[in-house]
């Protein structure tokens, strides 16, 4: 074990500080947003004899009626307040059910599954997750009525950008399709849905299926691929929205009479508003759509139906007060929380760069969603990444309470679940599948072939990290602190982490009546540390400065006492485990 000595230096005093301050009665009117992430296709299979490239009579598939009150009773006590259903809307696959006009054909299709993100009916909820498949929006309903029952708040997908190759709306054929009056003949037009390339027929970079595709003339992909042979790495399986803009020719917009695209788009997010009564979408890939239109559907949405949450897949910082502006709730906080935390844990980045995550976004905190992990990203317990799931608690800790906005946690990822298996399509890379039929190993385990939720089968590590993530996310949930009180960086007086290389980050979130100190380890053994708190913070939290003071562990059962006077000059020392942390409540 380490012994660490920390002193303080003089900075300016107004950077320590990340947001305004708030009475207790202003922050209780707030709520912080706790998402769980479902992989719907995966979250209820309990097949544990998947074959590689499985079909879905080899592998199964999870349905949403598994999606019981067991389940959705596990996730409230968890702390969580949203959920997000991903993969619910129709999407390409290569499994066909009789119902269906336009069959995908598996030349453009990624997997047997087929990407929940080349949507092929965005009015209707895919078959596979339907125990009874000509009753499957009414089995998506009562999901939606089971998860309000639990007091869960529930999230869709909204994929504006591109859809599936194949895509024809049958539940709403008397709704002009997309492309329908298309004039093909053109590369671009304002009034069309899609962008083609005249003269050239479409050419699948998968040579080594029989089922021949033809589309001529060839739609430019989704990825903004303008090109008829586009290559694996693209989105070959998708087509691009035409919100028009006329990307060959400078991005010229011609918005002067407003496109069809974007009406068809606004009617329907109030589709599934008003057919499902569900609470928000998470929007894909928002920055491949002009603002202009997030403006305007956004705001017709939200005239008509205010308490809609819509949350932004983003990726460009230099848009985030745009897209705020635009009407967007959350937004992924990936390029700049995700991004240097994950390089902390990994040890490429130093934990005194975690100062610059608030400080990037100060002003929109509130508008942020902090993640460690989910389908796009790798698991945190795979070999990718972190490794083990125990090397990550300290990475969760600033997921859950540093930041005023949301925290998100994928399935699974509170059981350890590593995602090694090579299914078919995604192969190993610490991804849980989106393309192949698949059951996740950790999940699988914790739901039980009886769908009780209970976690018979897991082993106890696996219970106990689960216990962990439960009394962080509560703790992040029911605290007002942690929900929308003030943050204080304590690394500008605690200068050895710097100095010596240390992998150490605390903070404090406060209110006027509640108090915590948190401090991380992202080293890779245990350390001792010493954290001193600054006179201008005890005047911020309004602390008597001749106050006795009670520092309790709030995960552990240690207790301390000191002075204000004590902290300030000598500090509290703590043990801390490698990758961990402690929260202190002080009274």
């Amino acid at each position: 074990m380490k012994k660490i000595g920390i002193i303080a230096f003089c900075v300016a005093l107004s950077a320590t500080v990340s947001c305004m301050q708030q009475t207790d009665e202003e922050i209780s009117t707030m709520g912080k947003p706790i998402i769980y992430q479902i992989f719907t296709r995966v979250y209820g299979n309990t097949n544990d004899h998947c074959t590689f490239d499985g079909t879905i009579q080899q592998n199964g598939v999870g349905k949403l009626e598994d999606i019981n009150d067991a389940a959705l009773a596990s996730i409230a006590e968890m702390g969580f307040t949203h959920v997000w259903y991903t993969g619910v809307i129709r999407h390409a696959s290569t499994t066909n059910y009789d119902f269906m006009s336009h069959p995908a054909n598996q030349n453009v299709v990624k997997g047997r599954a087929g990407s929940p993100y080349a949507i092929c009916d965005y009015y209707d909820i895919d078959p596979d997750l339907a125990v009874d498949v000509d009753n499957r929006l009414e089995e998506f309903k009562r999901l939606v009525e089971r998860s309000h029952r639990h007091g869960l708040k529930v999230l869709i997908d909204f994929v504006p950008n591109h859809v599936a190759r194949n895509y024809y709306s049958d539940v709403k054929p008397d709704v002009s399709q997309l492309g329908g009056a298309d004039d093909k003949s053109v590369s671009f037009s304002a009034n069309n849905n899609f962008y083609y390339i005249p003269g050239q027929d479409f050419v699948s970079p998968v040579s080594d299926r029989d089922t021949l595709y033809i589309e001529s003339p060839a739609m430019v992909s989704g990825n903004d691929a303008f090109t008829a042979a586009p290559s694996k790495d693209d989105w070959y399986e998708t087509v691009k929205l035409n919100y028009g803009v006329d990307y060959q020719n400078g991005r010229q917009k011609h918005f002067e009479q407003r496109p069809d695209t974007w009406t068809k788009m606004r009617d329907i997010l109030l589709y599934w508003i008003e057919e499902t009564k569900i609470d928000g979408f998470r929007c894909d890939m928002v920055e491949m759509v002009p603002s202009e239109f997030w403006y305007w559907a956004l705001g017709n949405v939200k005239t008509k139906y205010p308490e809609i949450i819509f949350m932004a897949e983003s990726y460009n910082m230099d848009l985030y007060r745009e897209y705020i502006s635009s009407g967007f709730d959350l937004l992924y906080d990936k390029v700049n929380f995700y991004d240097v935390v994950r390089g902390v844990t990994e040890g490429k980045i130093h934990a005194g760069d975690i100062t610059n995550i608030w400080r990037k976004t100060e002003g929109i905190e509130r508008n942020m969603v902090y993640f460690l992990e989910n389908h796009d990203e790798q698991r945190l317990a795979s070999d990718f990444f972190a490794k083990r799931p125990e090397n990550g608690k300290a990475a969760m800790l600033l997921t859950a309470l540093m930041g005023r906005g949301a925290t998100m946690v994928y399935f699974g990822q509170e059981l350890g679940e590593r995602a090694m298996d090579n299914e078919g399509f995604s192969g190993i890379d610490g991804r849980t599948t989106i393309f192949d039929y698949w059951s996740a190993d950790a999940v699988r385990r914790f739901v039980g072939r009886d769908h009780s939720y209970i976690g018979k089968e897991l082993n106890a590590e696996e219970f106990d990290l689960r216990n962990w993530y439960k009394s962080v996310l509560n703790l992040a949930h029911s605290s007002i602190a942690f929900d929308y009180g003030a943050m204080f960086d304590l690394m500008y007086v605690n200068t050895d982490t710097y100095d010596k290389g240390q992998q150490l980050y605390a903070f404090m979130r406060y209110t006027d009546t509640e108090r915590y100190l948190v401090i991380t380890n992202f080293a890779s053994e245990s350390t001792e540390a010493t954290i001193r708190i600054p006179q201008h913070a005890w005047e911020l939290m309004k602390v008597d400065p001749n106050s006795a003071l009670v520092l309790s562990d709030v995960f552990g059962t240690e207790v301390v006492t000191s002075t204000v006077a004590k902290l300030t000059e000598e500090g509290v020392t703590m043990s801390i485990g490698a990758y961990n942390g402690v929260v202190l409540k002080i009274k």
